[in-house]
């Protein structure tokens, strides 16, 4: 089991940067498939992006085209999501997911869940 949390949100004025943290309680981090999704008010949650175990592979939606980047360090059990210019349309909850797996696993799998932490852009 997996319990996370995340941290790094806020109010970002458009074009500006923010960096989300994501730490993980246990010992088998690296066994775990991770990704952040977002929710913003009145939407259902969609999927932002995911990393590999080992963090050589990344998946992005579409909307990202580029601008965000996920990482983790898996010394330190943390995934990170580097978002840069920023669009008033990425404001939302942010959460960090973790699905225990070798592959490239569907949304619904993801089974671990933080918190969110709140991104707010403003224009």
């Amino acid at each position: 089991q997996v319990q996370l949390v995340e941290s790094g949100g806020g109010l970002v004025q458009a074009g500006g940067s923010l960096r989300l943290s994501c730490a993980a309680s246990g010992r088998t981090f690296s066994s775990y498939v991770m990704g952040w999704f977002r929710q913003a008010p009145g939407k259902e949650r969609e999927f932002v992006a995911a990393i590999s175990l080992s963090g050589v592979s990344t998946y992005y939606a579409g909307f990202v085209k580029g601008r965000f980047t996920i990482s983790r360090d898996n010394a330190k059990n943390t995934v990170y999501l580097q978002m840069s210019s920023l669009k008033v349309e990425d404001t939302a909850v942010y959460y960090c997911a973790a699905v225990r797996s070798r592959n490239w696993p569907p949304p619904a799998d993801y089974n671990y869940w933080g918190q969110g932490t709140q991104v707010t852009v403003s224009s």
